[in-house]
């Protein structure tokens, strides 16, 4: 049990992060946390002792997990994105607003998430792990 709470610790550590790769991944909540979950479980079910970056290991695992995700959805055809509502519409200002801000920055993000469904799988691993997460490409390369 100790060393399970110990792995359980570690990892908490790491899942705002896992987090954060699933739900630009995936553009879906639940989906990321079902990601993320699976993770866990495969972490659990892992031999870890060897491995020297846990956060690095962890971020492949739920990157291969998302691919699969995505790949999943293109096979049977589903588009998340009709799930979002129409993005808000933001009239430009020249006295800067929070609640203006707020929505822009919103539809800021449900326009990256349109661009990254676009995406191939393995393009969208790419571009999130780079360009949200400044991972270097020599990183990301198989």
């Amino acid at each position: 049990m100790d060393g399970n709470a110990g792995l359980t610790e570690r990892f908490e550590e790491h899942r705002s992060h896992l987090r954060a790769v699933s739900y630009r991944m995936l553009g879906s909540l639940a989906e990321a946390e079902d990601a993320v979950q699976e993770a866990w479980l495969r972490l659990d079910r892992s031999d870890v002792g060897e491995v020297e970056n846990l956060g690095g290991w962890l971020t492949t695992v739920v990157s291969r997990i998302c691919l699969n995700m995505l790949r999943s959805r293109e096979s049977r055809r589903e588009d998340p994105m009709e799930a979002y509502p129409a993005d808000p519409a933001v009239d430009r200002v020249d006295t800067v607003d929070p609640e203006q801000e707020a929505l822009l920055a919103d539809s800021v993000g449900l326009a990256l998430l349109v661009v990254l469904d676009r995406l191939a799988p393995a393009e969208r691993l790419a571009f999130v792990l780079h360009d949200l997460f400044a991972v270097p490409f020599d990183e990301i390369a198989p």
